[in-house]
């Protein structure tokens, strides 16, 4: 008879078993506010600091400039989350809510 090592075996029962790791897929409300607000914000700043930038509106050009570069860091993480909490809302393969970070 084989000698069989039976601590690194996988059966049935370990399977079935519920581990404490389960992800839940629940909605981060706040999390979810937090990146839409980024969102807006940014594309605000973005379109003001183009129009104050073009039509010297506020100041010189380098005022415009600012507000659309302070406008630009809003929008890149509000519009990415906003991504990930869209694709895992409508179940997209590879998204979840668990990729957004707690605040």
């Amino acid at each position: 008879m084989a000698y069989v090592d039976h601590a690194f075996s996988i059966s049935d029962e370990d399977i079935m078993m519920d581990s404490p790791n389960v992800v839940q897929n629940r909605p981060p409300i706040k999390e979810i506010g937090l990146a839409v607000s980024l969102l807006v914000f940014g594309s605000l700043g973005i379109a003001i600091g183009t129009v104050m930038a073009c039509n010297r509106v506020g100041g010189d050009r380098a005022h415009g400039i600012s507000f659309a570069i302070l406008g630009s860091l809003l929008f890149i993480p509000g519009f990415y989350y906003t991504r990930i909490a869209y694709y895992a809302y409508k179940g997209y393969k590879g998204f979840s809510f668990a990729n957004i970070p707690d605040v």
